[in-house]
């Protein structure tokens, strides 16, 4: 999508607004896991999600192009929407955010406090996405769509600081909800020219693009069951899978129990904090961990926006 010019542009232009964010081999992590694993921390950032690299980019780039009088709108669970509300604050334009019905209360009002107008509708993803596109039409707002190549160049720029700061690396995991991450991964990766695997990592409540990638072909699900929010996606965007298909070692699925384990242990050894999605990554490198042993191997948590009662209930032992 980008050649390694524009990737470190895009990455100069989000480190006025984002600090790098660390990776960190962690020794007890290691030793519960018995691999050596390289933990890429975007649950950093000040927004506590990579989603806020893409945000910017995205948001730039629509200056140039639209009048942002009329307003943005998208629809989320919550990061991709205070990626939003919060790169719309900077740049001067009005943002309204379509959740779906139970959302986090704290993402809600995360959104709120950058500014965003939050409106719920509908029982999941896919219905706040249908209303906001309608939505957009009646009051001439400027659609957001999930996945764009903007988005992807501003979330490149975690890539490109795994990369820098840990060379030779066999593979990564990542979690996929509608791709920016591991489509971005992929593009930073074959910008420079590595043979990194990047699996991606889904719930097996939600696996829409786990068996869309098996069948070489989009398949859309009836529902996405899973606590884990960023990784709930049905329809898989098609953009996105083109990348996936032909960029993607593997897509990988793991159940809520071993999510929620990853989250205790991220906890317990590295006094860290990891949403549902964050921890997919590190579930699935445990339950691949046979054919990990003897490689470098990283993990991208991407975000630590869980609700308060959820994570005590987590950590507390009881899965969502």
């Amino acid at each position: 999508m980008f050649n390694t010019g524009e990737l470190r542009e895009a990455a100069d232009f989000v480190h006025q607004y984002v600090a790098p964010t660390p990776t960190i081999q962690w020794p007890l992590l290691d030793r519960a896991t018995g691999l050596s694993l390289y933990v890429k921390h975007e649950n950093h950032t000040r927004l506590g999600a990579f989603k806020i690299r893409g945000g910017l980019t995205f948001c730039r780039y629509l200056g140039k192009s639209v009048d942002v009088n009329r307003g943005i709108i998208s629809a989320t669970r919550g990061n991709h929407g205070q990626s939003l509300a919060h790169a719309a604050s900077r740049f001067g334009m009005p943002a309204t955010i379509i959740v779906p019905h139970g959302n986090s209360v704290e993402k809600n009002a995360a959104m709120r406090a950058w500014g965003a107008e939050v409106i719920e509708h509908g029982h999941d993803f896919q219905e706040a996405a249908e209303y906001a596109k309608a939505l957009a039409t009646k009051e001439d707002l400027v659609m957001v769509p999930p996945f764009h190549r903007e988005l992807v160049r501003g979330v490149a720029s975690y890539g490109l600081e795994l990369f820098d700061a840990i060379s030779g690396l066999d593979r990564i995991y990542v979690p996929v909800g509608m791709g920016s991450g591991i489509c971005s991964l992929i593009t930073v990766r074959d910008a420079l020219g590595l043979k990194t695997e990047i699996i991606g990592v889904v719930a097996t409540g939600a696996d829409a693009i786990r068996q869309s990638f098996m069948a070489g072909e989009i398949i859309q699900t009836p529902t996405a069951n899973t606590f884990a929010d960023g990784v709930a996606c049905r329809s898989p965007d098609p953009g996105a899978f083109e990348i996936i298909k032909s960029g993607a070692a593997d897509i990988v699925a793991v159940d809520d129990e071993q999510i929620t384990d990853a989250m205790r242990l991220y906890f317990s050894s590295c006094h860290t904090i990891a949403e549902g999605a964050g921890a997919v990554p590190l579930a699935a490198a445990i339950a691949q961990r046979e054919s990990n042993i003897g490689k470098k191997v990283a993990v991208v948590l991407t975000g630590a926006n869980i609700d308060r009662a959820d994570f005590a209930r987590i950590l507390s032992g009881e899965n969502k």
